[in-house]
C-alpha cells in the first residue's frame, strides 16, 4: 500500500509557476514510476508526465512539454511538478500516481487526493 498525498497547488497569473509535491509513504518510493495527471471540469482525466523509478526517464505530454518539468527524490519520497508559463487551459486538478511505465491511467495502482490549479488570465 502506498499513501500519497499532493500539495502546492493555488492560484496563479498566467505566465506564473507553480511547484506541485507529491509525498509518498507506505511500501518503497523507489519501485514506482510516479506520474502526474490532471483533470478539468467536464473533461477527463489526462496524462501529463511521468518519471522512470530512478528519476532518469521523463516523458511529457506535448501540451506541457518545456513549460513543465517532473522530478523525484527517492530520499525523501516525493515527487514533484514544476509548472512555468502557466496557462488558463493548465486549469485543473492535479493528481500524483504511483504505478507502472504508461501513459494510461489504468496503469497506475495508487493516487492522491488532488491539488487544484487555477490560472487565471
Amino acid at each position: 500500500q502506498v499513501q500519497l498525498v499532493e500539495s502546492g497547488g493555488g492560484l496563479v497569473q498566467a505566465g506564473g509557476s507553480l511547484r506541485l509535491s507529491c509525498a509518498a509513504s507506505g511500501r518503497t518510493f523507489s519501485s514506482y514510476v510516479m506520474g502526474w495527471f490532471r483533470q478539468a471540469p467536464g473533461k477527463e482525466r489526462e496524462f501529463v508526465a511521468r518519471i522512470s523509478r530512478g528519476g532518469g526517464g521523463k516523458y511529457y505530454a506535448d501540451f506541457v512539454k518545456d513549460r513543465f518539468t517532473i522530478s523525484r527524490d527517492n530520499a525523501k519520497n516525493t515527487v514533484y511538478l514544476q509548472m512555468n508559463s502557466l496557462k488558463p487551459e493548465d486549469t485543473a486538478v492535479y493528481y500524483c500516481a504511483a504505478g507502472d511505465s504508461s501513459e494510461d491511467s489504468s496503469a497506475y495502482a495508487y493516487w492522491g487526493q488532488g491539488t487544484q490549479v487555477t490560472v487565471a488570465s
